[in-house]
């Protein structure tokens, strides 16, 4: 099998810019893990990088066809490679809970999912990094009064330090994309244990940003908050003007006010 078919419904752009890939690989710190997953390998472009250095390479893909390649052309990998989809698959029947790494180039019709799933396994995840659709990779990075500020920039960086590292152009993908690709790395904060109920914290968030042209005060009506706490002065900003740490005080009002 010399080349693996891209299927469109599985959002596949295969990488074929070494430099590119080599440049994915280092940005790894390897500091405080013994395991990285790569989560779409494809047909291996970046899987080779990985394999060169002194960690434990594990690859998820759900494509039968690229699992078939890979067990073809990267002995290294054998037993080591999951065909599962990483949103559904229990990881922990592979690392019982052992940190790791996340790293890939991952299809961008389910890279927000892949996030919201890292961040479900945040306690044993120190560093993600690899490449998102340029504005998604901006957007997760990106600091408070931005439009494109909103859920997935502040749950991340509540736990991680977000950086963006790169932009590659469309013409290093076969097929190649209609956007460009950037490539972030996330570093988990050395304290990531947030001081108020994370599970509100969550539901504020995303309630606030889920009518975001509005005030908090009107967006979060639905969370029956007393009219004393809603005369507080941050009630009257939008949700894209709240930082981080004023969506944990925010969440941290709202806990003291018996939600």
């Amino acid at each position: 099998m010399d080349n693996v078919k891209a299927k469109k419904h599985l959002g596949q752009h295969f990488l074929k810019d070494e430099n590119v890939a080599r440049k994915i690989a280092d940005t790894l710190s390897l500091e405080g893990y013994d395991h990285v997953l790569e989560i779409g390998p494809g047909m291996g472009v970046l899987t080779k990088y990985l394999l060169d250095k002194p960690i434990n390479v594990y690859v998820i893909e759900i494509d039968v066809e690229s699992v078939a390649y890979l067990n073809g052309h990267y002995p290294k990998l054998h037993g080591h490679i999951l065909s599962e989809d990483f949103l559904k698959y229990d990881i922990n029947k592979v690392f019982e809970g052992k940190p790791l790494a996340i790293i890939g180039n991952f299809p961008y019709n389910i890279s927000s999912q892949i996030v919201f799933r890292a961040l479900d396994l945040r306690a044993q995840i120190p560093e993600f990094s690899g490449m998102f659709q340029k504005e998604v990779a901006e957007r997760i990075c990106e600091k408070k009064g931005s439009k494109t500020y909103g859920i997935l920039s502040v749950l991340v960086q509540a736990f991680y330090e977000a950086e963006y590292l790169f932009t590659v152009s469309e013409d290093v993908f076969n097929p190649p994309p209609k956007v460009k690709s950037g490539v972030l790395r996330l570093r988990r904060k050395e304290n990531f244990a947030l001081p108020c109920s994370e599970r509100l914290f969550f539901t504020v968030v995303k309630t606030a940003f889920g009518q975001r042209r509005k005030t908090i005060r009107n967006s979060l009506k639905t969370l029956n908050l007393s009219d004393n706490l809603r005369q507080d002065a941050i009630f009257d900003l939008r949700p894209e003007q709240l930082s981080v740490e004023e969506f944990i005080a925010l969440t941290q009002k709202i806990e003291a006010d018996g939600v």
